[in-house]
């Protein structure tokens, strides 16, 4: 039996994948999390609602689409990192449906972090799964994440993943949907603040702020407000934003490869789908990048997990 579900209930977007391990392809369908314009979120209750809501309904798309298969196992996202103390409501309701799934088909379920279902999808997505198992670092840039973690095998959670470096307050996703929102976007506002920064007709110069090579992210908002209240072009001061969040990936990533010299960089989350910072990093350090599809929140990550749990090799 071949094939893998994942699900996947950030508190962004509502997620499905189904794990081909005979042809090593992924089918996923997703959709975001709805958000009142002018909100730069959702409550965790509210999350959990709309996933109520979407869920049934990503799954009968996906499965729509296939023809009658017979799943191993399912793989789900129960927690956004792999520590004890990592908690979010919105992924119970993931869980809630894997544990349906299973106990109807008498099918093992497995947990993993949705950090880990991200490094899954952006190893899938640059043609790297033969790195599951080896050693490599990992950039998790996203509304909820700032980090740089150090990954090595692991047994129940497939990765061991250790945070070298992190945001200390603000986070880059966070940063660039609360700019977003100030100059009009909807939110998430990275894929329309990426297109509004490639019109820019003018350069700021970026500071960062790091600290034992953690960085600060929180003064980005101010300054960018300040560019506002001054009267600057929406696509200056997003083209500044983005500027500023691809220094602070620079400086992560230079950090990293002086720390870990000869590792792999394995970049993935939403802010990692920009076009500049893609571009940017890409020709300074080289690593691997996930599709925007397979770097944004999904859950085809986790499906891929679920398979190397139940023994399957990927890579």
């Amino acid at each position: 039996m071949p094939y893998y579900l994942g699900i996947d209930t950030s508190n962004y977007t509502t997620s499905a994948a189904i794990f081909d391990s005979q042809t090593g392809q992924v089918i996923h369908r997703k959709k975001l999390l709805p958000v009142a314009k002018g909100s730069l979120g959702l409550k965790q209750s509210d999350a959990v609602f709309a996933h109520v809501k979407q869920l049934p309904q990503i799954l009968e798309e996906l499965f729509f689409d296939l023809p009658p298969v017979s799943l191993a196992a399912v793989g789900v996202s129960a927690r956004p990192r792999n520590q004890e103390d990592s908690y979010m409501p919105c992924f119970l309701t993931g869980k809630l449906a894997a544990s349906a799934i299973c106990s109807v088909n008498r099918i093992p379920m497995y947990e993993f972090s949705h950090q880990c279902g991200h490094i899954a999808a952006a190893l899938y997505s640059a043609g790297r799964l033969d790195l599951v198992g080896q050693e490599f670092i990992a950039f998790h840039f996203s509304g909820g994440t700032t980090e740089c973690v150090h990954v090595r095998p692991g047994n129940e959670t497939v990765f061991d993943t250790e945070i070298i470096y992190h945001s200390l307050d603000l986070k880059c996703g966070q940063a660039i949907d609360r700019v977003g929102g100030m100059l009009g976007l909807s939110f998430p506002a990275g894929k329309e603040l990426d297109a509004l920064s490639l019109n820019a007709d003018k350069r700021f110069p970026v500071k960062t702020t790091f600290k034992d090579g953690n960085c600060c992210v929180s003064g980005l908002q101010n300054q960018c407000e300040k560019l506002l209240k001054q009267g600057e072009s929406k696509e200056n001061i997003a083209r500044f934003c983005i500027d500023s969040v691809c220094k602070i990936v620079w400086q992560m990533a230079d950090n990293a490869r002086t720390q870990y010299p000869g590792l792999p960089l394995i970049f993935s989350g939403g802010v990692m789908s920009n076009t500049l910072i893609n571009q940017k990093i890409s020709e300074d350090f080289g690593g691997f990048f996930a599709e925007p599809q397979f770097s944004a929140d999904n859950a085809a990550g986790t499906s891929i997990l679920a398979a190397v749990r139940d023994g399957v090799k990927v890579g």
